[in-house]
């Protein structure tokens, strides 16, 4: 491919010996060859310098800097038309996370994006394991053999990225961001959510869409959703502005089966959404209280810092693409996932992501460590009106699936610390503003109903001292029944038991008509 190349004036060769050198020299003889020396990454630079678990976001103590990395130094003649690198890949190890391998990449971008623009720059890549995903694209290889990967990229798109911070050691975007952003390719921008094997989301996925509009988006708003989620609740989530695309669910074949995580390897499907550039995936736990439609100038993977070097996947920007969804699928037998789901999954591929402040995918978690001034402080952020937070996550318990009088959190001692009735009355602020006919589907099932008391029942056994077992249930919700079984109470006196089962079935009318795109295999 390279052999038959006349238009390449001059080659950059970069970590290459001296050997390899002379053989580059008798594959193009017509070209001329520039070796390019790197100085190595000092040894104290290590992946968690460039992605550590924490950085000061609000700059209370300090302003958070990422080290800086050496530079290749490059004469202006000859010109170069293909920078082609060398990459180390330890298979045995983390290689996805070698310093001196994403030190190596960034460099060929950087002397591929120094091109003034007025001819074509190619770069190859010679490695075993894959390149950077969301550097170098997919969409940009122009072919591949072997351990070979030659792309055409494109330069501009390119020198934004390298515009960003080498790691999560800083800001990508600044905790107080422009949220007035306009964007020419708006209709190519949507937000996306999933719903697989879990029908107690809907409720969930509709006050997320109503939050997202109140926030001032006018963003296409995408759910995928698999054959487990019926007519009916598609009809309302349909109602709420969801437009919904039909997928067949993928299994992680890691997982044990009927476990948690059997099917969230679905989400890789977001992937094949190519209608549109830029997705931000949202988890359908969280309400947007804030515009974050600036979120779409960012590239893929744009995220919150998780643990140790690792993102939050609950709010990420994605760059939907068929080779990438490819990539994904190919290695679900071999990489490991740290959690045993998509997000570890995601984050063994995207190992080069970009921070955003917590604030845009807030967490509703005190940890234990908290000290009561950093508990109050969440407080007072979980109900600030105007709101200060951009986005909210509700762990735990959902807000739905509890009364509305408290936060049911309280009552199970594992869930405490997602307790916050502040946090809960946010919620059902979104969930009042909804029309009524899209409430209902937030209605609670006879069999939730007695799982509340019977939790109710074991905190007060249990004398918990924060009181919630001792308010009465005003939540008209308790009293509204919509299933052929009603008699929830009943349901209290086997609770627990082995072969114990809910053999109520839910009445509910028939579904709105709805039109559905289809995303397969």
């Amino acid at each position: 491919k390279l052999t038959g190349r006349n238009e390449f004036q001059g080659i950059g060769l970069l970590n290459f010996n001296d050997s390899e050198v002379d053989h580059w020299k008798q594959l193009i003889p017509d070209a001329e060859h520039v070796v390019l020396n790197l100085d190595h990454v000092s040894n104290d630079i290590t992946w968690e310098s460039l992605y550590p678990e924490w950085i000061d976001e609000e700059e209370e103590f300090e302003v958070p800097t990422c080290p800086s990395l050496p530079k290749l130094q490059v004469a202006g003649k000859p010109r170069i038309d293909l920078v082609a690198v060398k990459l180390p890949c330890i298979k045995l190890g983390t290689w996805s996370r070698d310093v001196a391998r994403l030190h190596l990449q960034l460099e060929a971008a950087r002397i591929a994006s120094s091109s003034k623009g007025l001819h074509p720059v190619h770069v190859l890549l010679v490695t075993e394991c894959f390149p950077i995903p969301n550097l170098f694209t997919c969409k940009d290889i122009v072919v591949r053999e072997g351990n070979a990967w030659l792309y055409k990229p494109d330069l501009h798109r390119l020198r934004e990225k390298l515009l960003l911070p080498v790691g999560s050691c800083e800001l990508a975007v600044p905790l107080k961001a422009k949220e007035n952003f306009y964007s020419e390719r708006a209709r190519r921008e949507a937000y996306a959510t999933i719903l697989h094997s879990a029908h107690v989301y809907v409720c969930g996925a509709i006050a997320a869409a109503q939050s997202i509009r109140m926030a001032g988006s006018t963003r296409d708003l995408v759910i995928l959703v698999d054959e487990t989620i019926s007519d009916y609740h598609r009809g309302g989530l349909e109602a709420a502005g969801w437009k919904i695309h039909t997928i067949q669910r993928i299994r992680n074949p890691k997982a044990e089966r009927d476990a948690y995580n059997e099917w969230n390897y679905s989400k890789f499907r977001l992937w094949q959404l190519t209608d549109y550039d830029k997705i931000i995936f949202i988890d359908a736990d969280l309400l947007i209280l804030r515009n974050i439609d600036f979120l779409f100038e960012m590239p893929e993977i744009t995220a919150t810092g998780n643990n140790a070097t690792l993102f939050n996947s609950g709010v990420m920007v994605v760059e939907p693409s068929n080779c990438t969804f490819q990539l994904l699928m190919d290695h679900i037998y071999e990489i490991e996932s740290y959690n045993g789901g998509d997000q570890g999954y995601l984050n063994e591929i995207f190992t080069w992501w970009h921070r955003i402040p917590k604030h845009m995918n807030f967490l509703k978690h005190f940890w234990e460590g908290d000290e009561e001034e950093k508990k109050h402080m969440k407080i007072r952020l979980f109900g600030a009106d105007p709101p200060i937070l951009y986005v909210l996550h509700y762990l735990g318990n959902k807000p739905w699936l509890c009364f509305r009088d408290y936060d049911c959190n309280w009552n199970v001692d594992i869930l405490q610390e997602f307790a916050s009735d502040i946090a809960h009355k946010t919620w059902w602020k979104v969930h009042d503003a909804m029309p009524e006919h899209l409430q209902k589907f937030c209605l609670l099932r006879s069999k939730q109903k007695a799982a509340l008391e019977w939790d109710r029942r074991q905190a007060e056994k249990a004398n918990y001292t924060d009181g919630h077992w001792k308010i009465k249930i005003q939540d008209k919700r308790l009293k509204t029944c919509f299933e052929d079984f009603c008699f929830w109470e009943s349901m209290l006196w086997h609770w627990g038991e082995k072969n114990w089962t809910d053999n109520s079935t839910a009445s509910t009318p028939p579904p709105p008509a709805i039109t559905s795109a289809s995303l397969s295999s």
